[in-house]
């Protein structure tokens, strides 16, 4: 994990296999991929692991209930098998979730008990158990909270939950130790061409501004949002492939729920779904679908979106919440394939993933979800090999155990998203007594924890600690911005910065995370 061993490999006179652009969930699973095959991979992140869409999900390892009323019942079979297996592969960062949906009509009942009995049939032997109807009474015990005027009943069902941004690390750890170079804050900032076809990338190490050229048989374009950039280096008349359509999350005080079960709106007025999700001790409810013409790293919730959530929410819970009430509020941009056709709202645009070769031999992903992520890594990786006639290597991240593997893990602890390294975390603090100390008086996370995400998670600065470390800046923008001093402290230390740095580090810290606040 050491930065400057993995930026000495940038100066080696080699042809890497596989050259990866993106490190959100789709290229770091390609990442895995095709290192786990054996070939020479390296993936290049223009910012931090799942800076992105990719930090900023509904936390839910899903089917997609709604792609099943849209028809799409491929995807959503294709999904709860993945999702069956992620849920083995990593059982320290997932867990099975049970949500009730809440019915105000006889005819609702009806219809989600039985379409809930055929999302149970499509997940087959990786069904996560069987949903059923449950009465008025049973409902309000499961859901406390929910308004009760009107209550009929209501449909139980099960799902997956994760943390994404503790995902995309491990998967970066995983691909590491199958032999991968992962780098983030390595910016690509052109193509190499032989003959017509992409034969490497220059880089920009965005720490020193020092630009490279590598070498590479094949280049994968897996940068979400950001595609249609490296597509336009390539092509410079290229068509626009993606559409952003933002998605915002309100993280508010779990009592709001009070409940082990997640919340599921089914039909909300736009037509969408909405969930109200217990999450780190916290409530994730989301989300919106709106589209979005700028694309950018740190999006912002627009009035509307907000204003939808808290109000159907209202309609729902017997306590309404208030933009007070709101701890964090975070949005992310999903890189939908642009429509064909005229006026189709994003809702409507599939979730499948696309693959897109050009001339020169580029090949893009683009589209798909967190829960398809292994998947679209396998079809793009052998889209790729046969793109460029690499010798065939069959494709092993079925039952390929993710970094942090651990079968049990004691979710009381804030720990457990560790998995197998809560005890190197500990010794830290065994080595070290200063590091018990906490980075938040209202909070679990530690001193060990931010020194552990710099020596072997990546973390360079301290959005990259509290926003995709340790979460906190997701749970609680407000004691975020009171821990950035301490973690920059940290930080500045680890890394041999001096107290410019330092400084600076708190201030571009402080201004990101405002935009988490609902004033």
């Amino acid at each position: 994990m050491n930065r400057s061993l993995l930026l000495d490999q940038l100066k080696e006179d080699k042809t890497w296999d596989f050259i990866i652009v993106g490190g959100g969930a789709t290229g770091l699973g390609a990442a895995v991929d095709a290192a786990s095959r054996g070939y020479s991979t390296i993936l290049l992140e223009q910012s931090d692991l799942a800076k992105g869409t990719s930090s900023r999900s509904t936390k839910l390892v899903h089917g997609g209930v709604r792609y099943m009323a849209q028809g799409d019942l491929a995807l959503v079979r294709e999904a709860c098998y993945e999702r069956g297996l992620l849920l083995k592969n990593a059982p320290h960062l997932t867990k099975n979730q049970s949500f009730v949906i809440p019915n105000y009509t006889f005819f609702d009942n009806v219809l989600y008990t039985i379409g809930l009995k055929f999302y149970d049939m499509l997940a087959g032997k990786l069904s996560l158990g069987r949903s059923k109807f449950i009465g008025k009474k049973k409902t309000i015990e499961h859901l406390p909270t929910i308004r009760q005027k009107g209550l009929r009943g209501g449909v139980i069902y099960q799902d997956g939950q994760f943390d994404d941004a503790r995902l995309a690390v491990n998967l970066a750890q995983t691909a590491i130790g199958q032999g991968a170079c992962i780098l983030n804050y390595a910016r690509v900032v052109g193509l190499q061409k032989q003959n017509g076809k992409i034969s490497g990338v220059k880089v920009k190490d965005q720490e020193t501004n020092i630009e490279y050229t590598i070498k590479g048989k094949v280049v994968i374009n897996a940068t979400g949002v950001f595609v249609d950039d490296l597509m336009l280096m390539d092509k410079p008349e290229a068509l626009k492939l993606v559409m952003p359509s933002q998605g915002i999350h309100l993280v508010m005080d779990r009592s709001f729920l009070d409940s082990e079960h997640a919340l599921m709106i089914p039909k909300t007025s736009d037509g969408r779904v909405l969930f109200a999700v217990p999450w780190h001790d916290k409530l994730v409810v989301g989300t919106t679908d709106t589209i979005r013409d700028h694309i950018e790293l740190e999006p912002h919730a627009l009035e509307q979106e907000i204003n939808f959530i808290l109000n159907t929410a209202a309609n729902y819970l017997t306590r309404k919440p208030t933009r007070a009430d709101v701890l964090s509020v975070f949005a992310g941009l999903r890189p939908l394939a642009a429509p064909q056709t005229e006026g189709k709202s994003t809702k409507e645009i599939s979730r499948n993933h696309k693959i897109i070769v050009s001339k020169s031999n580029l090949v893009t992903i683009t589209g798909g979800k967190w829960t398809t992520y292994r998947r679209m890594a396998q079809d793009v990786v052998d889209r790729a090999i046969n793109q460029v006639h690499l010798a065939y290597k069959p494709c092993v991240t079925k039952t390929l155990k993710i970094h942090g593997h651990k079968e049990s893990v004691n979710m009381q602890d804030h720990l457990y998203v560790y998995g197998s390294d809560i005890e190197n975390v500990q010794q830290l603090i065994n080595e070290n007594a200063e590091l018990k100390e906490k980075i938040s008086p209202k909070y679990d996370f530690t001193k060990a924890e931010v020194v552990w995400a710099v020596r072997k998670e990546f973390a360079r600065t301290v959005d990259d600690v509290l926003a995709r470390r340790c979460r906190l800046l997701f749970l609680d923008a407000r004691e975020a911005i009171k821990a950035a001093p301490v973690v920059a402290q940290i930080l500045a230390r680890e890394l041999e910065r001096d107290e410019n740095w330092e400084q600076q580090q708190i201030d571009d810290f402080i201004t990101m995370a405002k935009g988490y606040i609902l004033n």
